[in-house]
């Protein structure tokens, strides 16, 4: 895939995998509409990829508001060929159990993975469709697949936001639709699973504090660059699938 002079929005670009897609992807040329809930956090972003010499614009808020997805959605547009989006954001909120959550916190969990990646694809699809060799990506776990105490209202999260990518795989072919799992990342989630508070972090600490020190986790850069290569090589192939960093090499 082309991506020189293309336009890509990401979401969750203030820090962390989604700084790194930033970047990483502004050094292949693309153009980008980042997002993010930290407007300052999101700036310094911008001005950052500004400085790789291609374009970028921000949008503060998150994409779970359909006026921000359609904020995004519309910059990218403005900055011409559009050709599609990779949804990064997500909250953790790990530590209590399923049924110890509070509402606020679920809330946060289910809006920042799910409706912002339905609001998303709400507002760019239309645009999309119509865009030879469009994507959109959706990152997604392994934890969607497992049951681990205090971690639960993640993953169901993450079971649905991959459900949606295989759902708009299939009623919109047109666009190749797939999931990436980054893998096992530094990132402030990793942080807060080392640190986890709650009836679960007996279980959360020593499993992820056990990743760290058995050196099985990669830097935000290292799985940006994975996923760039998937773009820039045939991602058609994942249509309606799951790509891993192993999947780039």
């Amino acid at each position: 895939m082309k991506l020189k002079g293309q336009t890509f929005i990401i979401t969750g670009a203030s820090r962390g995998i989604g700084e790194a897609l930033a970047l990483e992807l502004a050094r292949a040329g693309a153009n980008l509409v980042i997002g993010a809930r930290n407007p300052k956090a999101l700036e310094f972003v911008r001005d950052e990829v500004r400085g790789l010499g291609v374009r970028c614009e921000s949008v503060a808020g998150s994409a779970a508001d359909s006026a921000v997805a359609e904020a995004l959605v519309q910059e990218a547009l403005r900055l011409g060929n559009f050709v599609g989006f990779i949804h990064n954001a997500g909250v953790l909120n790990a530590g209590p159990l399923a049924y110890e959550l509070i509402e606020v916190q679920y809330d946060e969990v289910m809006e920042s993975n799910v409706k912002g990646g339905y609001q998303l694809a709400r507002f760019a699809y239309p645009h999309l469709i119509k865009q030879p060799g469009s994507v959109a990506v959706f990152l997604g776990s392994g934890v969607a697949e497992h049951n681990i105490p205090g971690m639960g209202i993640y993953a169901i999260a993450k079971a649905a936001e991959e459900h949606l990518a295989r759902q708009l795989a299939i009623e919109a072919p047109e666009v190749t639709c797939f999931t990436y799992r980054p893998g096992i990342v530094e990132t402030e989630m990793q942080r807060q699973l080392r640190e986890a508070q709650g009836s679960a972090s007996e279980t959360l600490r020593p499993l992820f504090r056990g990743y760290q020190s058995q050196g099985r986790i990669l830097t935000p850069e290292q799985s940006a660059k994975a996923l760039v290569r998937l773009l820039e090589g045939d991602p058609r192939k994942f249509h309606g699938k799951i790509a891993t960093v192993a999947d780039s090499a």
